[in-house]
């Protein structure tokens, strides 16, 4: 991890290489999370540049990361998706064609995996907003329950009921949809 306090310092003090450093090591875990969560790859693409634009406009006002920089990145990113949901008006999810997304070589368990794959993530957006952020940042990003608990503000004991819980959670729904792995 690049969270030295002299990169901070560099960042404070607008050092354009560690402007590009920080970019170039945490947008694409940025994008990777807000695509996630959001599911849609142009409105990731926004929220990563919204982020970044924040951390400039923080750090020309004196503010900006003090410790750790993926979290403060993460969230960023993370409250710029709620608000994304919060404006979005409310719409029925559109069914996918599983079977249109598939090369036609792969055959019918590639169409399979795509249909348990997006039922788990419907079942993921069942769950509380931060029961789903602590889900993607650990299983899907690997981030470990420390880091966890920095970017969401919680201590590492909150993260792991919570992440007991959601998962207790995730459990049941899939198995309402009667969802076999």
């Amino acid at each position: 991890m690049i969270n030295s306090d002299s990169l901070i310092d560099r960042l404070q003090r607008w050092d354009e290489l560690a402007l590009a450093e920080v970019y170039d090591t945490y947008a694409p875990a940025i994008y990777r999370y807000t695509c996630r969560l959001t599911g849609n790859q142009s409105t990731a693409q926004e929220i990563v540049s919204e982020t970044f634009y924040r951390l400039l406009a923080a750090l020309k006002n004196g503010g900006g990361p003090e410790k750790n920089i993926s979290a403060w990145l993460y969230r960023v990113a993370h409250n710029l998706v709620v608000d994304h949901y919060r404006r979005a008006p409310v719409q029925d999810p559109l069914p996918i064609d599983s079977a249109r997304l598939v090369d036609p070589d792969k055959g019918p368990d590639r169409v399979l995996e795509l249909e348990k794959t997006d039922l788990v993530r419907q079942a993921l957006w069942k769950l509380t907003d931060l029961q789903q952020q602590i889900i993607v940042l650990r299983f899907l990003e690997g981030l470990s329950n420390e880091e966890v608990a920095e970017i969401t503000g919680k201590t590492v004991g909150s993260v792991k009921a919570l992440q007991h819980r959601a998962l207790a959670s995730l459990r049941r729904i899939l198995e309402k949809e009667d969802v076999q792995f």
